[in-house]
């Protein structure tokens, strides 16, 4: 799936686009361009239909992050169908993404971390 992005944009949502999926607990997510999260965040995906993996849809956790574009969530995906990119993407329909929500109370580092660096 080839997802244009500008590499350096003034304003960077909290949303990023999903690219990848693991069947592993806990599940690994990769984003197709750099996430900026940072361990402990709350983040919930959403997942339009065709990408398969319909039964995390709309779920949130915790994550961990693994390295720039990579995290795990505290969800167990192994018996969940395989997330997939569809073929053909009609302009029509939505890309999977993936959306912090909020922050373990215990850290709060997010609330002081997770700004532009600019």
């Amino acid at each position: 799936m080839a997802t244009l992005a500008i590499q350096f944009p003034v304003f960077q949502r909290a949303m990023r686009v999903i690219g990848a999926i693991s069947n592993d607990n806990p599940a690994t997510v990769v984003t197709t361009i750099d996430h900026q999260y940072i361990t402990g965040m709350i983040v919930r995906l959403n997942l339009p239909k065709g990408y398969g993996m319909d039964q995390a849809n709309q779920l949130y956790a915790p994550i961990i992050v693994v390295d720039d574009v990579t995290f795990t969530i505290d969800i167990d995906t192994t018996h969940f169908e395989p997330f997939s990119v569809p073929v053909t993407f009609p302009q029509d329909r939505q890309y999977p993404q993936v959306t912090p929500i909020g922050s373990i109370n215990s850290i709060l580092t997010a609330a002081t971390q997770n700004r532009l660096p600019y």
